[in-house]
């Protein structure tokens, strides 16, 4: 059965009803009950497993004791994240020291529970963990700078590639900046979601790295490279049904920061 409730522990609360962002729930005389077409409908989200404070109801692809329990004890006060946040620091300068591909499938499993549009949880994630491919990748966007300069010579100036391009000729990389490892983010094109979705999962990634010891910064370069230039989707498999919407430097930071640089203010207008 697609939803099922023990009755004998639901306190008939209607939370479960109330947080349902589809409305597919509702209340009756014994509790909640799915509406018709219910099925269909849901987005597997778990809001409803998960918001039961007496676990009365299983989904059939979800159940309270297969989610692992809020462990009040772990919340973070809001000190705590503001210098996790402020402190945190985009990575340029790595050490020459190999992430085990088991830390960065963690980091992954991390990455992938941001939220995205409508709970596809779409994002797909390619991680290219050998060296000599993260520079195989560098030369390819260096060769579509070359191309730029030639058949698009206004947006190569605003890219400055010709310092990029004289850089790489003097061997420093500034494309990939050294890093050990590159991991992309990309899903399919038909998906509307799909560039917020990789974004936000990037970014989830991002703040995950630091408690492992690792680092990254945002491959800007090669994510623009890699939807511009065939030869490199070609070199990384991408099928033509998918976008990268995203690609990231990770590895062993070098070095350790010390102090939080000050921000601007932060813009805010409340509408009136």
């Amino acid at each position: 059965m697609f939803f099922s409730v023990d009755y004998s522990k639901c306190n008939q609360d209607g939370l479960c009803a109330l947080e349902c962002p589809a409305k597919i729930i509702e209340m009756q005389d014994k509790g909640p009950v799915a509406i018709e077409g219910a099925e269909d409908t849901c987005i597997q989200c778990g809001h409803c497993v998960a918001v039961c404070p007496e676990a009365a109801l299983t989904l059939d692809f979800l159940s309270p004791e297969s989610c692992r329990a809020v462990d009040e004890k772990l919340q973070l006060t809001p000190d705590h994240v503001e210098h996790f946040l402020r402190s945190r620091r985009s990575i340029r300068t790595y050490r020459k020291k190999v992430v085990p591909p088991d830390v960065l499938e963690k980091c992954l499993s991390l990455a992938s529970a941001a939220p995205t549009g409508s709970n596809r949880q779409s994002v797909k994630w390619l991680v290219v963990h050998e060296k000599k491919d993260v520079q195989s990748i560098g030369a390819h966007v260096i060769d579509w700078m070359r191309y730029m300069i030639t058949h698009a010579p206004e947006i190569a100036a605003r890219f400055n590639v010709q310092k990029l391009i004289e850089a790489w000729e003097a061997k420093i990389d500034r494309i990939c900046r050294d890093a050990p490892h590159l991991i992309f983010a990309y899903a399919l094109k038909e998906n509307g979601s799909g560039k917020a979705d990789c974004d936000t999962a990037i970014a989830y990634l991002e703040l995950a790295l630091p408690s492992f010891g690792l680092g990254s910064c945002w491959a800007g370069y090669v994510t623009f490279a890699v939807n511009q230039w065939p030869p490199l989707a070609e070199f990384l498999g991408v099928q033509d049904e998918h976008q990268v919407q995203g690609a990231v430097m990770v590895g062993y930071p070098k070095f350790t920061y010390k102090r939080i640089p000050e921000r601007n203010k932060a813009d805010i207008v409340f509408f009136k």
